[in-house]
């Protein structure tokens, strides 16, 4: 393309944006624009929070039921009356289709993976085996729906809270009080010396598996702040300068926007946290040794005697474009020196 058909498509894209999230708007604020818009629109499901998925030879992907395939399949759980009010608007195609989410939670799973012709997975296994693009709106659905059942009542007066129709607020109709979804920030850093790169784990994460550290902001923090005194706590180095690279909403533990930073420190000593519940190793890793760990998964980590070679998270995660973006670094820059 050439430079003027290149700011033509970036001008169109942007249009098209602004027409889709002016349309999306409408749906959240027009309860009854909503409702007629349910009636042609898609839904994806969901079995106490797990999405449903299908695997279609080597690939996994997400059915788009109909209003019509939704009522046919829920007559059989005698839920055809309520089932369309459980449903949230997670977004809507170029051409104006709403997308909408549901979980099935009172259903029977096993039935309707019969009938459907695939499985409820896990959401952290579904982000992971799906396109980009899909696990960026299953990662929106399942935390809307995670926050509509854990703000059933208002925290002032214990009250009933009713959601509207596209699920993007509660109403508290005894204070007044209308509740917006959130998110948590927390703050994720590369930390890097210049020539290696400092990543760790959790018990809880898979076998083998490393990656940037992370930490919740505190009220009141700055970024900036929350970065220096994780780096702080969990490892006992000082950072000496921060750098800003990405954002990404993250739906575990419970909505969370992650910022993603690369953080350098000089001449320090590593002192991991003995009070830490969180870490469970944290080390230094060369240029060789982050490019031989992107080509693993968790699969092939694994070696003859049962133990793991280290890996790092997907490309559909932050942690990964943190790693990716600081090996481009050294790659183009020459060996410095320290």
């Amino acid at each position: 393309l050439s430079h003027r058909s290149a700011a033509c498509c970036s001008r169109m894209f942007s249009w098209m944006e602004a027409i889709t999230t002016a349309y999306l708007n409408k749906l959240k604020e027009d309860d009854s624009l909503c409702r007629q818009a349910q009636t042609s629109g898609t839904f994806y499901l969901f079995h106490n929070l797990s999405p449903f998925l299908r695997k279609v030879g080597k690939k996994y992907l997400i059915p788009q039921l109909s209003a019509a395939e939704m009522k046919r399949i829920l007559e059989k759980f005698k839920e055809t009356e309520q089932w369309i009010e459980k449903s949230v608007l997670i977004g809507c195609s170029d051409e104006h289709v709403p997308h909408f989410a549901l979980d099935l939670g009172a259903s029977e799973k096993s039935v309707i993976e019969a009938e459907l012709k695939g499985s409820f997975t896990d959401l952290r296994k579904a982000l992971f085996v799906v396109d980009e693009k899909d696990s960026t709106l299953l990662a929106s659905a399942q935390a809307l729906l995670r926050w509509h059942d854990s703000h059933q009542y208002c925290s002032k007066t214990g009250q009933p809270t009713q959601k509207n129709i596209a699920g993007s607020k509660r109403v508290c109709h005894a204070s007044g009080i209308t509740y917006y979804p959130q998110a948590s920030p927390v703050v994720i850093i590369l930390v890097s010396d210049g020539s290696r790169c400092l990543l760790a784990r959790q018990p809880s994460f898979p076998e083998g598996m490393f990656t940037a550290l992370s930490g919740f902001c505190d009220l009141g923090e700055a970024v900036e702040e929350a970065a220096r005194r994780e780096v702080a706590e969990e490892v006992g180095l000082e950072v000496e300068s921060l750098r800003y690279s990405a954002s990404q909403h993250w739906p575990f533990p419970s909505s969370c926007l992650m910022i993603a930073c690369h953080a350098l420190v000089r001449g320090q000593q590593l002192k991991i946290s003995m009070n830490s519940l969180e870490l469970e190793e944290a080390r230094w890793f060369s240029l060789e040794e982050i490019v031989d760990g992107l080509k693993r998964g968790p699969k092939s980590a694994k070696q003859d005697n049962g133990s793991f070679l280290p890996w790092f998270p997907p490309k559909q995660a932050v942690a990964h474009q943190l790693i990716n973006e600081w090996v481009k670094q050294q790659t183009s820059q020459p060996t410095q020196v320290q």
